[in-house]
C-alpha cells in the first residue's frame, strides 16, 4: 500500500502536489478529518485546533492548551490512519517525522523561498497587502516550527529529515508529483513484513499512550511504552497515588494488544506487575 507523508508549510503548493499524488495512486488524501478527531478528543472546537497548530491562537487560548494531549492525540490518529489498507497520503500533522522509521513510509517536503510564497498567497487571497500576508506565513511557520521541535527535537526545514525536498519555485506541480511517484515505485520503499511490523508496532504503542490520556484514571502517567507483535512493555516511575494495575488494565484493553508487560515502579517502592 502507498503510504505518503508530506509537509504543510503555507504558499509552497504542497496541498496541490498531495492531491496530485493522491490522484494518481487513487488513493485518501488525508488533512481536514485529523482535525475533527483531535477536536472530539481534547472536546474543544474545531477552529480552536486550527488556531493553536496554525499559531493563531489567543494568548488564553495558548496558556490553557493541553499540549500534550495534542501530541499524544495527534500521533493516534496519524498512526490510525497510515494503518489504511489502501494506503493514504498525509499531509501536515508531523507525519514525516512521525512515520520516518516506516521503511515504506516516503516522506516528503515541498517548499519555495518565502518571497515566492508571500506572492501565491496575495494572488490566492486577491489582496495587496504584502505585510499581513508575510506576516501570516512567518507566523505559520513559527509555529510549526515549534510543534516539531517540542516533539521531535529537530529543525523541521533540514533536509535530511525527507527523502524528497521539492521547490516548487523551480519545479512544476505535475513533476514534483511524478518525482513522489517514482519513489513510491522504487524496491528501496518497498512494503515488506518488516516495514509492516514496524508501522504495526509504533500505532499500537501510540493506541495505547491515548487511551491512557483518555482514562480519567491514567491521564497523567507518562511512561515509556513499547510494543512487538502485540506485546506491549510498559516501563518507567509512577506517583505512589497512582495504581500500576490501572495502568496495566487500561493498556490490555486496547484492541490489538495480546499480551502487557507492566515493568513500572511507584515512587513507594518497587512493586512489580508482570504479565497482565
Amino acid at each position: 500500500m502507498p503510504l505518503v507523508a508530506m509537509t504543510r508549510e503555507m504558499g509552497s503548493l504542497g496541498k496541490d502536489v498531495a492531491k496530485g499524488v493522491a490522484e494518481a495512486l487513487g488513493t485518501e488524501l488525508v488533512y481536514h478529518e485529523i482535525i475533527d478527531q483531535l477536536a472530539d478528543k481534547m472536546r474543544v472546537r474545531k477552529s480552536h485546533v486550527v488556531r493553536l497548530l496554525d499559531g493563531k491562537a489567543s494568548m488564553l487560548e495558548r496558556l490553557t492548551a493541553d499540549k500534550t494531549s495534542l501530541s499524544i492525540y495527534t500521533a493516534d490518529e496519524t498512526f490510525r490512519i497510515a494503518e489504511r489498507p489502501r494506503g493514504v497520503v498525509i499531509r501536515g500533522w508531523g507525519a514525516t517525522q512521525l512515520l520516518r522509521p516506516v521503511g515504506h513510509a516516503i516522506c516528503v517536503r515541498v517548499c519555495a523561498p518565502l518571497d515566492v510564497r508571500v506572492q501565491r498567497m496575495m494572488e490566492r487571497l486577491n489582496t495587496d497587502d504584502e505585510d499581513f500576508v508575510r506576516r501570516e506565513i512567518e507566523d505559520s511557520d513559527e509555529a510549526q516550527s515549534a510543534i516539531i521541535r517540542r516533539h521531535f527535537g529537530i529543525n523541521w526545514q533540514e533536509p535530511e529529515h525527507y527523502d524528497l525536498t521539492l521547490n516548487t519555485e523551480r519545479v512544476p506541480i505535475d513533476e514534483c508529483t511524478d518525482e513522489v511517484l517514482k519513489l513510491v515505485r522504487d524496491d528501496a520503499f518497498m512494503e515488506t513484513a518488516a516495514t509492516q511490523s514496524t508501522l504495526a508496532n509504533l500505532s499500537l504503542a501510540a493506541h495505547v499512550r491515548a487511551a491512557l490520556r483518555l482514562d480519567p484514571r491514567t491521564r497523567k502517567v507518562s511512561i515509556v511504552i513499547e510494543a512487538t507483535q502485540g506485546e506491549v512493555t510498559l516501563s518507567g516511575i509512577l506517583d505512589q497515588n497512582l495504581d500500576l494495575e490501572v495502568v496495566a488494565e487500561v493498556a490490555a484493553a486496547v484492541p490489538g494488544v495480546k499480551s502487557v508487560k507492566n515493568h513500572l515502579k511507584t515512587t513507594a517502592g518497587s512493586r512489580f506487575k508482570d504479565d497482565y
